[in-house]
């Protein structure tokens, strides 16, 4: 295969040659397809379309990670071997799905607000009536830390299903000190255990809690004198992240929240611009946020602000056809702009339960005309770039983590054809296969 997708040639680790370095410990070999997304980061303009194919391809994994990726008929001759050799003839190999934005903490599911919705019932009526985020955040409240990390750890087990080997993960259903933390700790319990990759990001603003209700500000000045300086003294966060919309915080209320993060040491996020153009896309670029979400209603002048400053936009298709009708970010004009375009789930209890990135590339491409290619460059090396991790996850590449999936399919053009159905057969998590046939592996 030759043109945009790219054709990958061989690579190989320093001390990987016929006198050394040829122990690994699992070998992947014969890769119908292999898409490795080496190149550039963060993928901009047409660059996004260049996957870097490799037919016939191998890796080889020592030690959790990749020391060596190219066809099999030219790496065989090196010499390498494993105890553990994966024949994959007929398979697609893609990097480990990065999943850029994600809300996987919280207790209590809401699916009959889902059903009064259907029943033409208001999201306003629904929080009268006691549901909507608060109805969240009062289950997650009366759970237990260890109750919470057996939910968490159930979802995550999920994700690794459909192929996500890493996650960005908000706390955001706690909104007080001791349920933030709380939420926060069993996050780095989750991450710790080696499953999935958990970045955790602290969401203290995502909605103002009952007890502040009509104080918005207070709320905030809350999150910055207490909150935010207990999570910094533990290391609970790498991101801080703010719920920037109407009925939740204004510009300014942000503002504070992002630059009290910024100056403890944290990076930052901001769910922008999702129901109206409040602004959010510039603010992030102005405070040189990592990524800025949603940006459904985003207008021109904070997406060229949002380029210039190497904002990433994160996109979320799954949000927009679940939770707004179908109306989905403008991908095509971010791209245009030379924005790096990356996707994620939101997956949440209220506005996208669904953990598959799979079908988020899939609604990306029927959604926002994304083409194939750039989708998936959305799902794993824009993606790694959004949750801070561009030399780490979102490529099969010498010195990278041995994080990747296959697929039973001849092509990853599949991924988004077949979309929502689960084609991930084996993935592999630091050089360990960790599903395999579909099913965990322990």
């Amino acid at each position: 295969m030759s043109g945009a997708r790219g054709r990958a040639g061989p690579q190989a680790s320093p001390q990987a040659g016929p006198q050394a370095g040829l122990q690994a410990d699992l070998i992947v070999k014969h890769i119908g397809q292999l898409v490795t997304m080496r190149g550039p980061v963060p993928r901009v303009g047409a660059a996004l379309a260049d996957v870097g194919i490799v037919e016939d391809g191998m890796v080889v994994m020592r030690a959790g990670r990749i020391v060596a990726v190219g066809r099999t008929v030219e790496l065989e001759r090196e010499g390498y071997c494993a105890p553990e050799v994966i024949e994959a003839p007929g398979r697609t190999a893609v990097p480990g799905f990065v999943d850029a934005h994600t809300h996987p903490v919280f207790a209590g599911w809401r699916a009959g607000e889902f059903a009064a919705r259907l029943r033409g019932e208001s999201y306003e009526k629904v929080l009268a009536s006691g549901g909507g985020i608060l109805s969240t955040v009062r289950a997650t409240r009366a759970a237990s830390a260890a109750e919470l990390a057996a939910l968490g750890r159930e979802r995550l087990e999920s994700f690794l299903a459909a192929g996500t080997t890493t996650v960005e993960a908000k706390s955001g259903y706690g909104l007080n000190l001791d349920d933030e933390l709380k939420c926060l700790r069993v996050l780095r319990e989750l991450g710790a255990e080696g499953r999935c990759d958990v970045v955790p990001t602290f969401l203290g603003a995502h909605a103002v809690p009952p007890e502040f209700l009509g104080r918005s500000g207070e709320y905030v000045e809350f999150l910055c004198r207490e909150v935010l300086p207990a999570v910094a003294r533990e290391g609970l966060a790498r991101f801080c992240d703010v719920f920037c919309e109407r009925g939740a915080f204004d510009p300014a209320e942000s503002r504070r929240v992002l630059e009290a993060a910024r100056d403890l040491g944290l990076k930052l996020k901001i769910h922008a611009d999702e129901f109206s153009d409040l602004g959010g896309a510039r603010l992030a670029a102005e405070l040189g946020a990592t990524s800025a979400d949603h940006l459904l209603q985003a207008g021109e002048g904070g997406l060229r602000a949002m380029a210039r400053a190497g904002t990433v936009a994160v996109l979320l298709p799954g949000t927009a056809l679940f939770a707004a009708g179908g109306r989905a970010a403008d991908a095509r004009r971010m791209i245009d702009l030379g924005l790096p375009v990356a996707l994620g789930t939101d997956f949440n209890p209220g506005t996208c339960p669904v953990q598959s990135m799979g079908l988020m590339v899939g609604l990306a491409c029927t959604m926002m005309r994304l083409t194939p290619e750039e989708a998936l460059a959305a799902a794993t090396v824009n993606a790694a770039c959004a949750v801070g991790l561009p030399g780490t996850v979102g490529r099969i590449q010498v010195g990278f983590q041995a994080d990747m999936v296959l697929l039973s399919a001849p092509s990853f053009e599949h991924i988004p054809y077949r979309f929502g159905e689960g084609l991930v057969e084996t993935v592999i998590k630091r050089g360990r296969v960790i599903v395999a046939g579909g099913r965990p592996r322990r």
